[in-house]
């Protein structure tokens, strides 16, 4: 797929089908984290792959009862582990390694929708039940749960912001020059 094409239709779905969708194209789909740029070249993210029904059931209630978590055939777990991250770069190390894993599971996403499948960027979940299920370490951060599946229905393209009030020139709030639609 192209890559523009694939940017302009990334959606979150919440609907699932419950055809597995095989780890041949899930394997793919965690590879693509693995590529996302890295501060010093320190990997940070690290992802929990669930299938179990059981784990997903308690994961969709974890996130607040969104009951599509659970219909998803595997849910990707996306977590930071900034320790040597925050050596090298102190505090600053904690920015750092959030930022790696929001350029991983967009990654995850482009390539999802490369290959036909779909996901969702879940953030709202309680942080210490997900950890609590999946057994994560209290110093990992867990930074998203993203199901994976086949979309149910075609997704809802949502209306995209005004390039032209995202923009700025040298300085906050400055006016940019007037940005076109761009064809590509």
């Amino acid at each position: 797929m192209n890559l523009d094409k694939a940017i302009k239709e990334r959606g979150c779905c919440r609907h699932f089908k419950s055809k597995d969708p095989g780890m041949n194209k899930i394997g793919k789909i965690l590879d693509a984290a693995r590529h996302a740029p890295c501060a010093g070249n320190i990997p940070t993210v690290k992802i929990i792959l669930v299938d179990d029904k059981g784990k997903k059931a308690q994961l969709a209630e974890a996130a607040l009862n969104q009951s599509f978590i659970a219909e998803a055939p595997y849910v990707a777990i996306v977590c930071s582990d900034a320790k040597q991250c925050i050596l090298s770069y102190s505090k600053r190390g904690e920015m750092y390694a959030r930022q790696q894993a929001g350029a991983a599971i967009e990654n995850m996403f482009l390539k999802a929708i490369d290959l036909g499948l779909a996901t969702c960027w879940v953030g709202a979940f309680d942080e210490n039940a997900v950890k609590r299920i999946l057994n994560i370490p209290n110093e990992v951060d867990v930074e998203a749960l993203l199901p994976l599946g086949y979309s149910v229905e075609k997704k809802v393209m949502k209306k995209k912001p005004d390039l032209n009030k995202m923009i700025f020139s040298n300085s906050w709030k400055e006016k940019f020059f007037k940005l076109k639609r761009f064809d590509v």
